[in-house]
C-alpha cells in the first residue's frame, strides 16, 4: 500500500474490534465481543463462513454426561495424543471448557445428531478412550458455522462483515 496514497481524515470504518477471519473462530469470537458490549468488524478474504470450518466432517470433542466420561479423561486423552508435548494448562482449558461449548453451540440452534429422547449422540474419535464426539450426521462443520454465521448476521446493528476484504496491510 502506498502511504501517499491513503487518506486518513476519511474514516471507512470504525470499531472497537477487529477480526480478520470469518470462520468458526472469528465468528465465535465477534459474537462473544458483540455480547460483552463491542462494535465488531469481521474483515473476511472471501465470503463470511468460507473456511475450514465448514469442511470439518467428524465432530467436535466435549466429554459432556454419559459414557463414563469427564474432563480428566478427556484430558488424558488430548495429552496423549500430542506425546506429552502439549502445554499443560491449554489443555486444560480446552477439556474443561469444552462442554460449555457445546451447550453454548446448541443454545443458538446448533443442530447436533440426537436419539430420539433429546440426548445428544456421541462417537469414539481418533485416539480417545470414551465416545465424546458430539457430531451433527456427516456436515459437523457446516451445521456449525451455519449457525454462528446466521446469529452474527442476526446482530448486524453491532457486527459488521466486510467481505471480499483480505488482510495484506494494516493501517491504523
Amino acid at each position: 500500500v502506498d502511504p501517499a496514497s491513503i487518506d486518513l481524515s476519511k474514516v471507512d470504518y470504525e470499531t472497537d474490534v477487529l477480526i480478520i477471519g470469518g470462520g468458526g473462530a472469528g465468528t465465535s469470537a465477534a459474537i462473544k465481543a458483540q455480547e460483552a458490549g463491542a462494535r465488531v468488524i469481521i474483515a473476511t478474504k472471501l465470503r463470511h463462513g468460507d473456511a475450514n470450518t465448514m469442511m470439518a466432517e467428524g465432530g467436535i470433542q466435549a466429554a459432556t454426561k454419559g459414557h463414563k466420561d469427564s474432563p480428566y479423561f478427556h484430558y488424558l486423552d488430548v495429552m496423549g495424543g500430542g506425546h506429552f508435548n502439549n502445554v499443560p494448562t491449554l489443555v486444560e482449558t480446552l477439556v474443561t471448557k469444552a462442554p460449555d461449548a457445546i451447550k453454548w453451540l446448541e443454545s443458538l440452534g446448533c443442530n447436533f445428531s440426537k436419539f430420539p429422547d433429546g440426548t445428544l449422540k456421541t462417537i469414539h474419535g481418533g485416539g480417545t478412550s470414551r465416545k465424546r464426539m458430539h457430531f451433527a450426521a456427516d456436515i459437523t462443520g457446516a451445521e456449525i458455522m451455519r449457525t454462528i454465521r446466521d446469529e452474527a448476521r442476526n446482530r448486524a446493528a453491532d457486527i459488521r462483515v466486510v467481505e471480499f476484504s483480505p488482510a495484506v496491510e494494516l493501517i491504523l
